[in-house]
């Protein structure tokens, strides 16, 4: 995550060249309106600049962290980074609130707009290896550790602090972006053209309570894999772990996921009507797990009979012990190989356990994960939660009306978040739209063979930044978009995928999906044309 101190040290040898060379960038950037020095005198309602200071290029050293970098977050290529003015802030905006903030303003070439980025799991840390890349394209951008520090797995930092937990939930993005506003306005003169959220996972759920709670923070919004409703999620994960562990004979390995995987991908594959490796269309397709059903006992190759049972259930979704009902949506066909992170230890999902047992039961001695009720409790831990962790549709309607641009995306085969939850979101979220509306402001792509944020088998490098500028700017919502698949493993929780050749696919507005043309390379997008599925 960092570039190695040694590195940095062999830089600052050269100590006088290194001054003048920011020196001489403070004095001829013509976008800046004063030095960034002096930004440590900027007024902040409730919150204070604690150091503002020029980065020469390739100088920036990441700050160690006590909990390792965040999970699934690859490496930044500080070295390449541009000079920039970097600005460090804490907000108090409560008693119990100490919020940290960053925002990184390009000494030079700033565009005129601003990138918020976010944060995944339970936050607690600055995400500083995804600010270098639209500052490098000459943005002014901003993070926040969202007001606690913590490695993101475990929630005890809000136990009995219901003010951090509201600061998680949505305030310290809020104060991120205001901080940021006024730095920029600051130091430039004038404050950005264009406001843009960028993010995914639990990034993608603070774009969406952005546009919930501050509708006028940002004009366009990028929401990759939202992990919302939270609450919900939360349910979600941990019935996956408990089906998993529900008996000794139904725990789910690598191995087990890997040949559900295979035989997922063997029935799936044709459905789009092109085999190519990856299921385009898990929910058009009947894949039941039963087909790997053992004949005569433990064997390898196949399942047994509560294994079967287990994934039955995480593809069917939570239900009520009780009713039957289906409360809550699984996971789709196609995600088994991340779903290791969710059923390989020895109790369910961390991030899931510790906001039921140290939230939602308020850290009760002798509380146990088995015994929670999927139909009763999974009610305590919404009410528990929703005011300030979850973003219902018609929440957004003020920032439609004023005009906001929301793009949804997500990999099919996430096995953190199921696909399904952004699907049936996005499908209340047009019913309380406009058909202008519908046409010029939502989007939603779904990426076939994506996994959480990025990797897996499928094309999962996009560029949503510039979909959502292009958007912003022209007024032109986009149609398709073209993602690619790079020849190397994928990064993030679970087992890493192979290593497979570059493919590029379009991604098509859902609910058109690609279908190729007949003829031409399969790997290459420009042969596959964006229509509606066939009925089922």
């Amino acid at each position: 995550m960092t570039i190695k101190q040694g590195q940095y040290r062999k830089g600052l040898r050269a100590g006088l060249a290194i001054a003048a060379s920011a020196a001489a960038v403070a004095v001829a950037s013509p976008a800046a309106a004063k030095d960034c020095n002096d930004l440590i005198g900027l007024k902040l309602d409730k919150g204070r600049v604690t150091s503002a200071q020029l980065v020469a290029p390739g100088a920036f050293e990441q700050p160690p962290a006590p909990f390792g970098p965040p999970p699934g977050v690859a490496n930044a290529a500080y070295k390449h980074l541009p000079a920039f003015c970097r600005v460090q802030a804490t907000l108090t905006p409560t008693s119990d609130s100490d919020i940290k903030v960053e925002v990184w303003l390009p000494a030079s070439g700033w565009n005129g707009k601003f990138v918020g980025i976010g944060n995944g799991i339970w936050a607690g840390q600055l995400s500083y290896s995804e600010l270098g890349s639209p500052l490098s394209r000459g943005y002014a951008v901003a993070t926040t550790d969202t007001g606690h520090t913590g490695s993101g797995l475990t929630a005890e930092w809000a136990v009995g602090h219901t003010e951090k937990l509201i600061d998680f939930g949505h305030r310290a993005v809020h104060g991120m972006t205001v901080t940021a506003k006024a730095a920029i306005k600051d130091f430039y003169g004038k404050g950005p053209s264009l406001s843009f959220w960028n993010s995914c996972s639990t990034g993608g759920r603070q774009g969406l309570m952005a546009a919930f709670r501050y509708p006028e923070d940002y004009d366009a919004i990028s929401a990759m894999a939202p992990a919302n409703p939270m609450t919900t999620l939360m349910t979600q994960s941990m019935w996956v772990g408990y089906q998993s562990l529900r008996t000794p004979q139904s725990k789910l390995t690598p191995a087990s996921l890997g040949l559900v995987h295979k035989a997922a991908v063997a029935k799936c594959d044709k459905v789009d009507g092109l085999a190519d490796g990856l299921i385009a269309r898990p929910d058009a397709c009947k894949f039941d797990p039963g087909e790997l059903l053992c004949t005569s006992g433990a064997a390898d190759g196949c399942l047994n009979a509560d294994q079967v049972s287990a994934m039955r259930a995480i593809y069917e979704g939570v239900k009520d012990p009780r009713s039957g009902q289906i409360l809550f949506p699984g996971f789709p066909v196609g995600s088994e190989m991340q779903l290791a992170a969710l059923t390989g230890g020895t109790a369910p999902f961390p991030v899931a356990l510790t906001y039921m047992s140290m939230l939602v039961f308020d850290n009760q001695p002798g509380w146990d994960w088995r015994s929670f009720d999927y139909g009763t409790d999974s009610t305590r831990a919404y009410m528990f939660g929703k005011d300030i962790l979850d973003v219902t549709p018609s929440d957004l309607n003020p920032f439609f009306a004023r005009g906001g641009k929301l793009l949804l995306s997500h990999g099919w085969a996430d096995g953190l978040i199921p696909a399904t939850n952004t699907v049936q979101f996005y499908g209340k979220l047009r019913q309380t739209l406009s058909h202008d509306q519908n046409r010029d402001q939502l989007r939603l792509f779904m990426a076939p063979g994506m996994q959480h944020c990025s990797g897996g088998e499928g094309p999962s490098s996009f560029d949503t930044l510039g979909v959502i500028d292009d958007w912003a700017t022209t007024g032109k919502a986009p149609e398709r978009i073209v993602a690619s698949r790079v020849a190397a493993p994928a990064m993030g929780p679970g087992p890493a995928a192979p290593a497979l050749p570059p493919m590029t696919r379009p991604l098509c507005r859902y609910p058109l999906v690609p279908t190729y043309k007949g003829s031409g390379d399969v790997a290459e997008a420009k042969n596959f044309d964006c229509k509606a599925p066939p009925k089922a």
